[in-house]
C-alpha cells in the first residue's frame, strides 16, 4: 500500500481495491461510492468525437480469471462488512452490468433506496444503427437492510427550486476543465458526484471510493469539506486525481438538472 497524496480531507492510495478493502476495520465507512468495472472491453468499437474508437478501457475492465458476477460478489461481501450500520452505498452501472448488481444487492443484505437514471444530454451516436442510442447510466443507492440512511432532503429540494428532486438527473459528459490534467476513460461529471455527496454525506462522515480513477468522488468531498479515501491501482490515474485535488479551486462544475 502506497499513499500517493494526503491532506486534511483526502487520502489517495495506490493499491488493489480488494486488498485494501480487506484491510479496513468492520463498519468503518459511512458512504461508499463505487464505479466498478463494467467488463465491456471486448475488442469492439464505439464513437468518440465522431470517430470510431476501440471500446477497450484497459486490462482492469477485462474479464480475467474471474467472472463479472464473482467479482461483484466479492466486492459486495466486503462492502457489507466495512459499511457502518446506517451507511449507504452508491453503485454505477449500465445495462451490461446493473442487473447483476441489482440481483446481488439483497443477497448481501442491502435494501435498494433509489434507482437513479443519469441521462447524458450529449451521448455518442450509435454506430451500428441497429438499436437506440445508449444515453443513460444507472446509479443504485442502497442501505443496509436494518439501517437508517441519511438523506439531505431539504438541500435537495432547495437546489431543485423548492420541489422534490426526482430520480432522473441530466448532465452533459465531461467538460474540458475536468480533463485538464488528463483523461480517464470512464470519468464521471463532477456535478453528478457532487450531488451524490451533498445528498448522502455530512462533515462527520468518511467516504470511500475503491475505484477512484481520476478522483472525482474525492474532489466532490473536498468541495464539501468531507473526509474521503480514494483507492486505485493505476499510478497514471492517481496522478491526475492528485493534480485535480491540489487545484480544486479551479475545477469548473458543469450544470445538472
Amino acid at each position: 500500500m502506497k499513499i500517493i497524496y494526503q491532506d486534511n480531507l483526502v487520502t489517495l492510495i495506490k493499491e488493489d481495491a480488494f486488498f485494501y478493502l480487506r484491510s479496513l476495520p468492520s463498519e468503518s465507512i459511512d458512504v461508499i461510492v463505487a464505479d466498478p468495472p463494467y467488463f465491456l472491453s471486448n475488442g469492439g468499437f464505439s464513437n468518440s468525437g465522431g470517430k470510431m474508437v476501440s471500446v477497450n478501457k484497459g486490462i482492469w475492465d477485462q474479464v480475467q480469471n474471474i467472472s463479472p458476477e464473482e467479482f461483484y460478489r466479492n466486492m459486495l461481501q466486503e462492502f457489507t462488512r466495512i459499511l457502518a450500520p446506517n451507511g449507504t452505498l452508491w453503485l454505477f452501472g449500465t445495462l451490461h452490468n446493473i442487473y447483476i448488481l441489482g440481483y446481488l444487492l439483497p443477497k448481501y443484505h442491502f435494501q435498494l433506496l433509489n434507482n437513479i437514471s443519469w441521462q447524458k444530454s450529449n451521448p455518442a451516436p450509435n454506430l451500428s444503427r441497429r438499436m437506440f442510442t445508449h444515453s443513460t447510466e444507472t446509479i443504485l443507492w442502497s442501505k443496509k437492510e436494518h439501517g437508517k440512511q441519511f438523506f439531505n432532503y431539504d438541500l435537495m429540494r432547495q437546489i431543485n427550486n423548492g420541489k422534490q428532486m426526482k430520480d432522473v438527473w441530466t448532465t452533459a459528459t465531461i467538460n474540458r476543465s475536468e480533463r485538464r490534467f488528463g483523461k480517464h476513460p470512464t470519468q464521471k461529471p463532477l456535478a453528478l458526484l457532487l450531488r451524490i455527496i451533498q445528498a448522502s454525506a455530512t462533515k462527520e462522515m468518511l467516504v470511500l471510493d475503491p475505484f477512484t480513477g481520476s478522483g472525482t468522488t474525492n474532489l466532490a468531498c473536498k468541495l464539501q469539506n468531507i473526509k474521503s479515501i480514494g483507492i486505485d491501482n493505476s499510478s497514471e490515474y492517481l496522478k491526475i486525481a492528485q493534480q485535480r485535488i491540489s487545484d480544486f479551486k479551479n475545477e469548473r462544475i458543469g450544470k445538472i438538472q
